[in-house]
């Protein structure tokens, strides 16, 4: 990896080819899901699964190109502090918790409108909901708890104080050290599985 003080914009786009590749086929096979007929069942305000799920699936990019976006050209040169100073973190923050909330509400959305699509282990589904949130829940105790809210949106990129911090070995963190990419994503998988509970 770059230093944080290397200068020039080639280093924002080093490995992402890799990670483009693999968005494509993401995208190719989310394309191809979309025609089963479990999928294209339910709509909201006019607008039907199929779109509600692209809407989701934009949501996540976004998110991830943004993120991406901002953490690198601030740790490859500082481009955002030199641009907006001192407001460089708290707009990239801000920025961050509105393209998040998009994510997890269209989620929500998408499981509501698709909701009832499948009949079958209604049981099964409901306690996998549950096992699923508890790591979740637990995760964002530990957060707040031990890792902060702040260097959880990736402060360490903008403050060189928070990057010698040492690793947090605490709460979930004493799983593993990468326990929001591990567990985070299981607070999306609820609303799928719950949703499937509600009357179509």
């Amino acid at each position: 990896m770059a230093k944080p003080e290397d200068d020039g914009l080639s280093p924002i786009f080093e490995g992402q080819g890799l990670h483009a590749a693999g968005l494509a086929l993401l995208l190719a096979a989310c394309a191809g899901a979309s025609r089963l007929p479990q999928v294209r069942q339910g709509q909201l305000w006019g607008i039907g699964s199929v779109r509600w799920l692209w809407i989701s699936i934009f949501a996540a990019v976004a998110l991830q190109i943004y993120v991406w976006l901002c953490w690198r050209l601030e740790l490859h040169g500082r481009h955002l502090s030199r641009l907006l100073g001192r407001r460089a973190f708290g707009l990239y923050a801000r920025g961050f918790t509105i393209l998040g909330f998009a994510r997890i509400v269209s989620v929500f959305v998408l499981a509501f409108v698709n909701r009832g699509s499948i009949a079958d282990e209604l049981l099964s589904m409901k306690i996998a909901a549950v096992i699923v949130l508890m790591p979740a829940l637990y995760l964002f105790y530990s957060v707040g708890r031990y890792f902060t809210f702040a260097r959880a949106f990736g402060s360490d990129h903008f403050d060189a104080s928070v990057r010698a911090l040492p690793l947090v070995r605490e709460g979930i963190f004493r799983l593993t050290p990468n326990a929001m990419y591990v567990f985070g994503f299981f607070l999306l998988w609820v609303p799928g599985l719950w949703g499937h509970l509600l009357p179509g």
